[in-house]
Parts: C-alpha cells; sequence; structure tokens
C-alpha cells in the first residue's frame, strides 16, 4: 500500500487549477521516471494525456492507440 507498482489516477487534475494541476502531473511524471512506478491515467484533458508516454484512447466502446 506504501509502495505501489501501479498508480491509478481518476481525473487527477479535473479540479485543480493549472498551475497545480502542471505540478501534479510533472510529480507524476517524476515518479514513473525515477522510481519506476506505472501510472494509469484517465482524463479528458489531451494535455494532460500529453505528459504519458503511451495513450490509449476509447471512444464508443472502441478502443486504439495513438
Amino acid at each position: 500500500m506504501n509502495d505501489p507498482d501501479i498508480i491509478l489516477a481518476d481525473e487527477p487534475v479535473g479540479n485543480l487549477d493549472s498551475k497545480t494541476g502542471t505540478e501534479v502531473m510533472e510529480l507524476f511524471k517524476k515518479i514513473n521516471t525515477q522510481q519506476g512506478k506505472t501510472i494509469l491515467q484517465v482524463t479528458h484533458s489531451m494535455e494532460m494525456a500529453g505528459y504519458g508516454n503511451r495513450i490509449i484512447r476509447l471512444r464508443d466502446g472502441k478502443v486504439w492507440e495513438e
């Protein structure tokens, strides 16, 4: 629980101001690269999705990777 291999984040910055949201995403990026943690983020924001290494889209029941 205190050292998970995977972090699940559902709209982690959805209710934050843009500065704080960017800080959270930079922290996620640091955790991913420095600690080797997998972060699975669900978001409607392509800007926030851009922090990821891989984007998988879901629309109308169809899944595809960019």
